[in-house]
Parts: C-alpha cells; structure tokens; sequence
C-alpha cells in the first residue's frame, strides 16, 4: 500500500466525538515510551504527523488521522504511566477502554511492544482483556534496531513462548523498527488486506 495523503482530522477525549464517518479505524496503542509516534511517523512517510517527545506520556487524547482518504489510523494514549498521579491514570484508562469497547469502526487494535524487554505484566494482562473482550488485535514489536539481529528474533521468540502458556493461537506479530523502516511494508499490506476484505 502506498500512502499518498495522511492528515489530522481530530483530537479527543470522548469515543463519542470521534469522526461519524463509517470508514475502518485501525489504533494503535502500547506503554509509555515504546516508540509509538515513530512508528506512526514512519508508516504514513511523515516527520512529524504525530508528536514524538522523549517524555513519556505526550499522547493523552485519542488522534484520529485520515489516510488515502479512505481508513482512519488512530493514535491512542498510552497506558502504565509510572509518573502519572492515580486520577490521570483513571482517566487515561477510561478513555481507552472506552474507544476500544465501544467504536464501532475499530477494525484491529495494533499493540505495540518494545523488543528489549522481557513479557511485562501490564502488557500480558492488556492482551488477555482484549481476548475477554473479543477485540481483534495484532502485536507489533518495535525498536527492533535497537538490539542484534540474533538478540532481536531470541526476544521475540521468548515472547512467543511466553503467549503460547495463555493463547491457542497467537494474534498476527510484526516486527518493526521506526529507525531504519523495518516492518512498514508488512504492517501496511495487512491493512490493505483487510480493507480489501471488507469491501
């Protein structure tokens, strides 16, 4: 899929003010940090569509893009915030379950996980809420540059093991890295597929 216009449409808080256009929405959402603005950046070929900040904790509402004119790509907050008081995760927490429970037009979730780091609770939980929860979702490991190849594919398969103990059957995973355009094709080609199957 090439991606010839990418723009922001809208910021909120409430799933209810999103976009009442009836086009597919693929979200993506991941802990604090995990690199999901570059990721954004780079599968729409743009600097700075989303905001990066080494801060974690930039993105606080849900961001709705418009691309090709025909799917929207949805930038949601992250979650597990350590710095965040309680009442900011309350809130975050809300809004997030309450897109993913009740958007319609939310076709996949993509869950992003930094491959540096072993299977975290919050992570395996999030997954196993949205398995309750019927939501379609895939993973997708970021920052894949930041460790050896061979460092790189034993993490991931340690990941995999470690979802084998819950899941049947694991969710489509990709494996990506902003920094040098890993994955983008692959990430992309299964939006397309699934636009085309909806159709």
């Amino acid at each position: 899929m090439e991606i010839k216009t990418a723009e922001f449409v809208i910021s909120n808080t409430d799933y209810k003010k999103c976009p009442e256009s009836q086009l597919p929405e693929y979200a993506f959402i991941g802990r604090s940090n995990v690199g999901k603005s570059s990721l954004i950046n780079m599968l729409c070929n743009r600097k700075d569509l989303a905001m990066t900040s080494s801060k974690p904790g930039k993105t606080l509402l849900i961001n709705h893009f418009l691309i090709n004119n025909n799917w929207h790509l949805v930038d949601l907050p992250g979650y597990g915030y350590a710095t965040a008081g309680k009442n900011t995760r309350e809130r975050l927490k809300d809004i997030i379950e309450s897109y993913i429970l009740y958007r319609e037009q939310l076709t996949c979730l993509f869950l992003l996980i930094d491959c540096r780091h072993e299977p975290q609770k919050i992570d395996l939980e999030f997954m196993e809420w949205l398995g309750e929860s019927g939501i379609p979702f895939s993973i997708v490991f970021t920052k894949l540059d930041k460790l050896s190849h061979v460092k790189g594919l034993e993490s991931i398969r340690v990941y995999k093991e470690k979802l084998a103990e819950e899941w049947e059957e694991l969710p489509p995973i990709f494996e990506t890295s902003a920094e040098k355009r890993t994955g983008r094709d692959e990430v992309l080609g299964y939006i397309e597929g699934i636009n085309k199957s909806l159709k």
